[in-house]
């Protein structure tokens, strides 16, 4: 077992009302991935630290729970379980949406299931982004949350910082989603394998694979990539970035390439080709709309911004990836 300093700390939160047999189920999921990565230590890859956290009698949210003690990582993703009954109120929600809030600020990817949705929306940050949850809540999220582009007929919306997930068991595939994340492919699929977990409608390439690098720890590179992220690096040039981030354009360049390993350009390309494949697997509209869509007024720019990226120019995506039917069956899956 690697040592603490480096492992990624996956938090699960239990607020109230929470469904504490996700979070248990999670927790034995990443230690199974735990296991079989100490098999293939060879690797060198990082295991998964796995914490538990929920709000005290004072109000604060604390660690109950933590797979590796005695070191002081925090979380890089956390995880909003699923609700029995309705989704917990505003008022109810408030302690949790702000601790979250923080913890989206440091760097952490916010991820939710099912119901746990409404308390992840509370944070604020699903405004104006696409988002999903049970069927049965969608129209309670709509009516509450208008401002959420809220989509039925999606298992999983990886947003890059932000994920969320539909259905009731949908947990196995956010935990298999974070676990490719951070152990890769070959782990995620032993996991499945090893949990009789069907990978095959699980697998990354319905959605986009670019995972951005949030953890760096510079907050003003990651404010600049929260706003990308939200706005989806349309209409958005060197200056406006350096800008939002306070900075001199020079500066700008040096850090944002150095806290995210790619230059701004870059970064934003693979943003936008990220919802371009999205539009191609899940929508009828053209190669020119889908351009348009994800942020191109040139068709011919963005062809080739996307085969450069994906390796297939759209047509050919399209071809081997379109998902031809997508039922609300498969929320409840």
């Amino acid at each position: 077992m690697p040592k603490n300093d480096h492992l990624a700390e996956i938090g699960l939160l239990i607020y109230p009302g929470a469904r504490l047999s996700a979070v248990e189920g999670l927790t034995d999921l990443f230690l199974v991935a735990n296991q079989l990565a100490d098999a293939y230590s060879g690797m060198q890859r990082p295991n998964i630290r796995i914490s538990h956290w929920r709000q005290s009698e004072s109000g604060a949210i604390e660690k109950s729970y933590d797979s590796h003690p005695g070191s002081n990582n925090r979380p890089i993703m956390l995880v909003v379980p699923g609700c029995f009954g309705e989704p917990i109120s505003s008022e109810a929600a408030q302690p949790c949406a702000q601790w979250l809030l923080e913890k989206h600020s440091q760097g952490a990817t916010l991820c939710s299931v099912c119901g746990g949705t409404f308390l992840l929306a509370e944070t604020g940050l699903l405004k104006g982004r696409t988002a999903t949850t049970h069927w049965m809540f969608i129209d309670a999220l709509i009516k509450r949350f208008p401002d959420i582009k809220a989509d039925r007929n999606r298992l999983i919306i990886d947003d890059g910082d932000i994920i969320t997930a539909g259905g009731f068991m949908a947990w196995t595939d956010l935990g298999l989603r974070l676990i490719h994340r951070i152990l890769g492919p070959t782990l995620m699929l032993s996991t499945a394998q090893f949990m009789l977990i069907d990978p095959p409608g699980r697998e990354q390439r319905y959605y986009s694979s670019f995972s951005p690098h949030l953890h760096h720890g510079d907050e003003r590179i990651l404010k600049v990539q929260h706003w990308l992220q939200a706005n989806g690096a349309r209409d958005v040039s060197l200056a406006a970035m350096a800008g939002h981030a306070g900075m001199e354009e020079r500066t700008f360049l040096r850090r944002f390439q150095k806290a995210t390993g790619l230059k701004p350009t870059e970064y934003c390309q693979h943003l936008r080709v990220g919802k371009a494949r999205q539009l191609l697997e899940l929508s009828n509209q053209s190669i020119e709309q889908v351009a348009w869509g994800s942020g191109y007024e040139d068709t011919s720019a963005f062809r080739k911004v996307f085969f450069k990226i994906v390796g297939l120019t759209p047509g050919e995506y399209r071809t081997r990836f379109r998902v031809t039917h997508i039922g609300s069956g498969a929320l409840a899956a």
